[in-house]
């Protein structure tokens, strides 16, 4: 026996299984086996290592030259088939089995559930002879993977044993449903719970909102591990609370990609895209491998900072690992190569989605919007529906802004009545926001007010601050007041309120008003945002905030910008002069 593991040690240290020259390596393998004095257990051994390494038609030369074969031998090759993705083989060896035993049927259940078949499965455990708690166990957790909760409740309740592994998939299924409370309730009575228990439960309420309770027990949680971990880190990002989210992640001894996506994404959705690119960096250094979702969350990153030397970097990692044609990078790659203005490098990796989904469409005929090129956006609008997609809520938003940046306010009004009356789609507080955002650039200001009173519900703050920004922009201070009031009771805190109706008293010299409303912003403890900006120079982004003078090159910058301001200057000067001649030339000839 020994010499046998030592003989086919040698023998993938010659020709190891990842060998470029896979063929040779199969060849040998086939022969070595077949030659050799076969022992059943070392091939069955044998069958499931070729399994585990993706190579299944190497395992099956291994079972169909094995002299003589056990039940073990068939569970390993049925296991083997449906693992890499060939459910039928499975079944037609399941069938072909002359003994099966109770873990042969439990694989052919379980490959079943991973092809998402739980029909077949529950048929195959219906007709189990004998069964284990890992049958009720594996069929358990096929009815949750289904969301059908009212058949895994069924089944658990006529379990003749169940052990934590039962309890662990019913809490799951139910927090996957929504039902918190009954998940709890069966937490609680659990006979004994493992590191998987608590961190489904907490996994559970953070993806159910309730960080809280989440936060609670994970500090209860006798051994942490690097999933709930991780968990705790998205429920701190989803709170806004990355300084903690941090804390969490520098705590974990091992990271792994999911851990790293989880911190990653946090600081590209709070407004923390540099951080998010540090962090990305900081992975690669460790030589972990990013994924689809680490490139999600990066492009993310880029797009808000309009980072064009970060996006092509980053997309020269995703050819690199070969995400090229991935959707949702695609649709990423869209999105980021127009926020950087690069609307033909837009096109370009819409053309490379092999599958173009309903958030492709939408992403590319956002990018068209953003870029007032209206006419394209509504060639996409009607190819989108030729390929069998119908427009959404997203879809209408993009028309809407398309509209708005050509100019086209009457354009964008038959939009929203088409909206509902032809695709039946209904409007939405963004929608209302985005026409009285539209309507105010034209000047329209009774006529966004207008619609805001006909909206079949109450305006939120987005939509009343639509129409405070288009007041704030016409000085219409008795609209103005209107939709600062409103805005105020829904958001007492903001800050845009008060300084947009402060600016707009200050433009119509009404200081009084100004002061007032300074002395509202006092009085509620409500402190005005400093203004922040960004810039890309040299692959390096500065960020900047209104007032910090801490910037390393913070006296070059304001020498550069005085030298600029005094050039607006001179033109300033030289465009009046150019004026008053045209003038004066109007007058000797009239």
């Amino acid at each position: 026996m020994l010499a046998f593991f030592l003989s086919h040690f040698k023998l993938q240290i010659i020709f190891p299984i990842r060998s470029s020259n896979l063929h040779l390596f199969n060849h040998i393998h086939f022969k070595f086996f077949t030659n050799a004095t076969c022992n059943i257990a070392a091939c069955n051994v044998e069958i499931s290592r070729l399994s585990r390494a993706g190579n299944v038609e190497a395992a099956r030369k291994v079972f169909d030259e094995m002299p003589h074969r056990d039940v073990v031998s068939w569970n390993s090759i049925i296991t083997a088939y449906w693992q890499n993705g060939f459910l039928q083989e499975s079944k037609t060896l399941f069938h072909s089995m002359p003994s099966r035993n109770v873990v042969s049927w439990n694989s052919i259940i379980s490959g079943c559930i991973q092809h998402d078949n739980a029909d077949d499965a529950y048929e195959y455990f219906t007709s189990m002879p004998e069964r284990n708690t890992a049958s009720y166990n594996t069929m358990l957790s096929g009815f949750v993977r289904s969301r059908r909760i009212q058949e895994a409740c069924r089944l658990f309740e006529i379990m003749p044993r169940r052990n934590v592994v039962s309890y662990t998939s019913m809490i799951d299924g139910y927090m996957q449903f929504g039902d918190v409370e009954q998940a709890r309730s069966l937490f609680e009575i659990m006979p004994c719970r493992n590191v998987v228990s608590w961190t489904v439960m907490i996994r559970g309420y953070v993806d159910n909102g309730r960080f809280e309770e989440a936060n609670e027990l994970f500090r209860k949680m006798p051994e942490k591990n690097v999933i709930a971990t991780t968990a705790m880190i998205t429920g701190f990002c989803k709170e806004g609370r990355m300084e903690e989210a941090r804390v969490l992640f520098d705590k974990l001894r091992f990271r792994d990609c999911v851990s790293y996506n989880a911190i990653i994404s946090g600081y590209a959705k709070n407004g923390s895209s540099e951080k998010a690119l540090k962090v990305h960096i900081q992975m690669l250094a460790t030589g972990l491998q990013p994924d689809h979702a680490t490139f999600i969350s990066v492009l993310t990153a880029c797009s808000n900072l309009a980072s064009q030397s970060e996006g092509t970097q980053t997309h020269a990692l995703v050819l690199k690992h070969g995400f090229s044609s991935h959707v949702s990078i695609c649709n990423a790659l869209i999105s980021m190569y127009s926020r950087c203005g690069r609307i033909y490098d837009s096109v370009s990796a819409f053309g490379h989605v092999r599958s173009p989904n309903i958030v492709s469409w939408n992403t590319i005929i956002a990018a068209f919007a953003q870029h007032g090129l209206y006419e394209h956006a509504l060639t996409y609008f009607k190819q989108m529906q030729l390929n069998g997609f119908e427009p959404d809520g997203l879809t209408f938003l993009s028309m809407f802004s398309a509209c708005g940046h050509a100019g086209m306010v009457d354009e964008s009004m038959k939009w929203f009545d088409l909206m509902e009356s032809k695709y039946k789609v209904t409007p939405s507080s963004e929608h209302y926001a985005c026409l009285v955002h539209m309507l105010g650039r034209a000047g329209q200001l009774e006529k966004a007010y207008l619609l805001i009173q006909q909206m079949p519900y109450e305006a939120d703050s987005g939509v009343w601050g639509a129409l405070l920004s288009a007041c704030r922009a016409n000085l219409n201070v008795e609209l103005g007041q209107i939709a600062a009031e409103k805005f105020l009771k829904l958001e007492p805190d903001n800050s845009a309120a008060y300084v947009m109706l402060s600016n707009m008293y200050a433009a119509r010299g009404m200081w009084k008003e100004v002061t007032y409303v300074r002395g509202l912003m006092k009085q509620h403890g409500v402190n005005k945002q400093p203004a922040y900006s960004w810039m890309d120079v040299g692959n390096e982004v500065h960020s900047f905030l209104g007032g910090d003078i801490s910037h390393p090159s913070i006296e070059d910058i304001h020498t550069e910008l005085k030298q600029i301001n005094r050039q607006m200057e001179d033109k300033d000067r030289m465009h009046l002069a150019l004026s008053q001649s045209y003038i004066n030339e109007i007058d000797l000839y009239s």
